[in-house]
């Protein structure tokens, strides 16, 4: 497995339930991924099933990462694992696509635009790629031992894929193993060397025409042997006994330092803030140039930066600092433990309740049912927070799709560890401790 195809993972919350309407996804990109599930798996009555199925609102939340598309799908008390599978490029399979796509100008335009054009199918097809999916090449997986292959919620998986490709056809890439930013990246480094040499031709071009006109007529005989010149040359020069190095100079002596600033300011937090302000600058610009496939995401507010800058400084004096200065030096260390637990997200999860639906909080019971081999703990549910009776530990949903494991310190609820997207997995990491 490639670099590419051990991250680049992405979430989606589950679609709620939809009563009539097309169960096919509307856009073209769609229309494609869904006339190829169609005619990979030609028969009608398991797609049938799916399309019913993919209406109910009983698939989890859809996780599209290289080569697979995963949710948890819940039938009845049960829970089944559900996966659909593509095969994953390799490097040189994304190199072949871009120099084909590069062929292609309008295509390459809508492509630095940020939209993903059809003519990219074409492109594909020049590079022996198929981008969607045939025979042999997308395959399920499915844990509910139903006798269709593929089962109803491996389809009924596959037209919601279709239903995230409305809002997202770039999730196309994804499952062959390049995010958005990556295959942007990867074109414009095709595009750049091509304008690079077809520079530096020009100029061997125009070194000619100075010459002479070498445009009509035989060229001079001496051109036709210099290769062979250059060849001989160069391997004259490989033959010659390497010269040692010259010696190094010696180092230069280190400045003196002073005992206090001399503005009486220190030094180390105004480095942060320069180097910040440096990778700040360095996005905006990226972003002016053409070279960020989304906008920066905004400035933090002075509570959210104040947090950031207290969680991620290895020097222990700035929270210190912070805290004095900050206006809620009681919070700060919670909220800096969340920030690095889970960033702004888990900071969300810290500060801000919300209620799930109902629908959301039956399928998390079902999900922590269906992974707990004993007897449930007993839990207290109010909101996002799911509280284990009497045990000081706790639960905490988030918007994400996640589960944040909090523990309690002296009547204060603290950040007890990263997320997980399982429930049943973080309530387990979070009960070894005291079992242990």
């Amino acid at each position: 497995m490639s670099d590419h195809e051990a991250s680049g993972a992405r979430g989606f919350a589950a679609f709620p339930a939809r009563k009539g309407g097309r169960t096919r996804g509307q856009s073209p990109w769609a229309g494609r991924w869904t006339e190829a599930l169609e005619d990979t798996w030609p028969e009608e009555e398991p797609l049938k099933k799916g399309r019913a199925f993919s209406r109910t609102g009983r698939i989890g939340p859809i996780t599209v990462s290289p080569g697979r598309i995963a949710a948890e799908v819940y039938a009845g008390e049960a829970a089944h694992a559900t996966t659909l599978t593509v095969t994953a490029w390799d490097d040189d399979d994304w190199d072949l696509l871009w120099e084909r796509t590069a062929d292609r100008p309008d295509a390459t335009e809508a492509l630095l635009a940020g939209d993903l054009p059809e003519d990219l199918l074409e492109a594909a097809e020049d590079a022996r790629l198929g981008l969607l999916p045939g025979y042999g090449d997308l395959d399920a997986d499915c844990d509910c031992d139903a006798l269709d292959h593929p089962c109803p919620h491996a389809t009924a998986l596959g037209y919601q894929f279709s239903w995230l490709l409305d809002s997202d056809p770039w999730l196309l890439l994804l499952v062959r193993g390049r995010d958005t930013h990556e295959a942007l990246d990867e074109l414009k480094s095709v595009l750049m060397l091509r304008a690079l040499t077809a520079t530096d031709d020009e100029e061997d071009d125009d070194e000619e025409d100075e010459d002479g006109d070498h445009g009509g007529g035989e060229a001079p005989e001496q051109e036709d042997r210099q290769p062979q010149e250059t060849y001989e040359s160069n391997r004259e020069a490989y033959a010659r006994p390497a010269a040692p190095l010259p010696a190094l100079p010696p180092l230069p002596e280190p400045l003196p330092t002073a005992a206090e600033p001399v503005t009486g300011i220190e030094a180390d937090p105004l480095e942060r803030l320069v180097a910040d302000a440096a990778v700040r600058a360095r996005e905006l610009l990226a972003h002016i140039a053409g070279f960020g496939d989304t906008p920066p995401a905004p400035p933090l507010d002075e509570w959210h930066d104040t947090v950031r800058i207290a969680a991620t400084h290895p020097d222990p004096r700035v929270p210190a600092r912070l805290r004095d200065a900050c206006g809620r030096p009681d919070d700060l260390d919670r909220a800096a433990e969340a920030w690095r637990t889970g960033g702004k997200a888990g900071l969300e999860v810290l500060e801000q309740p919300w209620a799930p639906s109902e629908q959301e909080t039956a399928r998390a019971r079902t999900a922590l049912a269906a992974g707990w081999d004993d007897d449930l703990p007993a839990l207290d549910v109010d909101g996002n927070h799911w509280t284990l009776t009497g045990r000081g530990l706790q639960l905490r949903q988030g918007r994400d799709a996640r589960w944040y494991p909090y523990r309690d310190r002296s009547g204060t609820w603290w950040p007890a560890g990263p997320p997980d997207t399982d429930p049943a997995v973080a309530l387990s990491e979070l009960l070894a401790p005291q079992e242990a």
